[in-house]
């Protein structure tokens, strides 16, 4: 099966296609599509529709994973955000693939065990998870590779784990061990 996850920007918009199979998950492409922010916004929203295309076409997904919107206090900004997530949904339902969408707390909580870790925490953990070298690119697509990892991530070990307090705390041992918590 392969994900692709959106990190959805009306001047940068990360994507990420995962595979998932016997062998675990794995990298097929991962990057962002730019626009300059001297474009008009509809000729911004047809490049990145455009940029997209071509990419369906190489990897064809079967899933869209997304970030989901968020609360905005700028009604404008995320008018604007609307219209993006709506451009990049229609382009891949008209392909027929499934949809999830992920608040950003959820990805985070799921890269890293904490629903409040920055963008550079995301990135380093999803590095980790996903056994790359480095994180090519601007913190948009480690986002996309956190959102589509998130996808197809398994559940936690950790939410089967006693929450038990001392010394034998289950929690506190994963923790040392690098996984990660709910």
């Amino acid at each position: 099966m392969v994900v692709l996850g959106i990190d959805p920007g009306s001047y940068v918009t990360g994507y990420a296609f995962l595979s998932a199979g016997d062998k675990g998950v794995r990298v097929l492409e991962y990057g962002s599509i730019s626009c300059k922010t001297n474009v008009p916004f509809e000729d911004r929203l047809l490049h990145i529709i455009k940029e997209l295309e071509v990419l369906l076409e190489q990897h064809k997904p079967q899933i869209l994973s997304m970030e989901s919107a968020f609360f905005a206090k700028n009604v404008k900004s995320a008018m604007i955000l609307g219209h993006v997530r709506g451009a990049i949904l229609v382009t891949c339902k008209k392909r027929n693939m499934s949809f999830a969408e992920y608040s950003p707390r959820s990805v985070k909580l799921a890269v890293t065990g904490s629903g409040a870790s920055s963008k550079e925490r995301v990135a380093q953990m999803i590095q980790t998870h996903l056994r790359l070298k480095k994180v090519e690119g601007p913190l948009d697509a480690s986002d996309a590779l956190a959102i589509a990892w998130t996808q197809l991530a398994p559940p936690p070990v950790i939410a089967k784990a006693p929450k038990r307090k001392g010394k034998n705390d289950m929690r506190q041992l994963i923790l040392k061990m690098g996984g990660t918590l709910p």
